[in-house]
């Protein structure tokens, strides 16, 4: 977790350890809603469009890459070759997450990428992927101590907000006529479209926390 349970209660998170820790999860899930990253080492799979030059940035910290398969319209092509790719991350200062396809070149050792039959362009040409799935282990090795204090700040929040101090208060988006009968109140202001979920935690004090942890490169392609 984050957050340790003693963290959490020192936050202001109450109840036994199974409830703590349940605030604890649900904090841990919308910080990685916001900052499109994982604060301890996790294996996963993740889809990433292969971008120019061979270029697949990756939306999560990556640790290390056990597999990169060509991906098309939901098929997988045969798992590449360690020759066929690098991977550089952003635990080095400088490096982003990602992974770099060989598209030039060739490998007389892999079937498809001989220099007779068009090297690792004519490799890519003939799987018409424009996606590889990329498997392996993602995240901080640990949890920076801002991250742990966000979550723990969070955890309290969120149950803060679930258990109001006036529990017999009236539904705001509810109306009484005069029989009794609830009547929802229409809004007379239009819908401005739906809010991003990574727009915030919910909590200004924890988005300052976070701030300098939002992967930003993952956001600008989308994912």
């Amino acid at each position: 977790m984050y957050c340790t349970l003693e963290q959490a209660r020192d936050a202001g998170t109450t109840g036994d350890d199974t409830e703590v820790t349940a605030w604890i999860e649900a904090a841990q899930d919308r910080i990685t809603a916001y900052t499109s990253q994982l604060f301890e080492p996790t294996v996963m799979a993740v889809v990433a469009d292969v971008g120019a030059g061979g270029l697949v940035i990756l939306p999560r910290r990556v640790r290390a890459v056990t597999a990169v398969v060509p991906y098309a319209s939901g098929d997988d092509g045969p798992a590449l070759p360690p020759s066929a790719y690098r991977v550089t991350s952003s635990e080095v200062l400088g490096a982003i997450d990602a992974v770099h396809l060989a598209v030039g070149g060739w490998d007389d050792l892999v079937a498809g990428a001989e220099s007779y039959s068009g090297g690792w362009a004519g490799l890519w040409d003939r799987w018409g992927a424009d996606q590889v799935r990329v498997e392996g282990t993602f995240g901080y090795a640990q949890v920076p101590p801002l991250v742990a204090r966000a979550t723990a700040l969070l955890a309290a929040h969120l149950q803060a907000e679930a258990q109001p101090d006036d529990d017999d208060a009236p539904d705001a988006g509810l109306d009484v006529d005069d029989e009794g009968n609830n009547v929802a109140i229409e809004d007379a202001e239009p819908d401005d479209g739906p809010v991003s979920p990574r727009a915030s935690t919910g909590s200004p004090q924890v988005d300052a926390l976070l701030v300098n942890y939002v992967n930003t490169s993952s956001r600008v392609v989308g994912v």
